[in-house]
């Protein structure tokens, strides 16, 4: 997904200003799509400048309100049917293949972390869903199943990520019971449960 194309999409069923526009993303797509002023702006200017959206109208305080045009349809349409590949990144993801790097308490706290952060983006969609009048328009019907895939992502996000923790822990904690000779404890081989969203700063010697 492009910037473009969420664009191109908000603009299909009426003109909008840039102004709009930027109401809608942070009513709407603000937890799928996030869009800065400047970025929303300049996006205009280059899809006008490609033939993908025109100035419809120009109001007071050169106010203008876009519309898409035949070819920005064509495009929104291609870009919906395209099976083109997916790629997802993710930098917490990322940081998980580098525990190793962190003492065995820092990686445990980074991950009750993660879950703690899921908890929390859940806890706000959830007080979005509440604020939000839902009807049967179609941006209404699509938003609320952008939503509750949110909701779903942000609960698996956070069962996986204490779940992490806990079998990181019980691999470490086995690696350092074998590691030690003639069954002696190694020294910060056990990890203890790491309170959620406490910072760890002390490195193991």
């Amino acid at each position: 997904m492009s910037l473009r194309h969420a664009m191109l999409g908000l603009l299909a069923d009426r003109p909008a200003s840039g102004y709009d526009l930027m109401r809608t993303f942070e009513t709407s797509l603000a937890n799928v799509w996030p869009a800065t002023q400047s970025q929303v702006y300049g996006e205009l200017a280059k899809l006008t400048k490609d033939g993908l959206l025109e100035a419809a109208s120009e109001g007071p305080r050169g106010r203008k309100e876009y519309a898409i045009t035949d070819s920005g349809l064509d495009e929104l349409r291609r870009w919906m049917v395209e099976d083109e590949p997916r790629r997802v990144r993710s930098d917490a993801l990322l940081r998980v293949f580098f525990l190793d790097r962190l003492t065995p308490v820092e990686a445990v706290a980074y991950l009750h972390g993660e879950a703690e952060r899921a908890a929390r983006q859940h806890q706000g969609l959830k007080e979005l869903e509440q604020k939000v009048e839902w009807d049967d328009d179609p941006l209404s019907v699509n938003g609320r199943l952008t939503l509750e895939y949110g909701l779903r992502f942000t609960a698996m996000r956070e069962e996986w990520a204490r779940w992490a923790a806990e079998e990181y822990r019980r691999a470490r904690g086995r690696a350092a019971r074998e590691g030690a000779p003639d069954g002696a404890p190694s020294t910060g081989g056990t990890i203890g449960p790491a309170a959620p969203g406490t910072p760890v700063r002390q490195r193991a010697r």
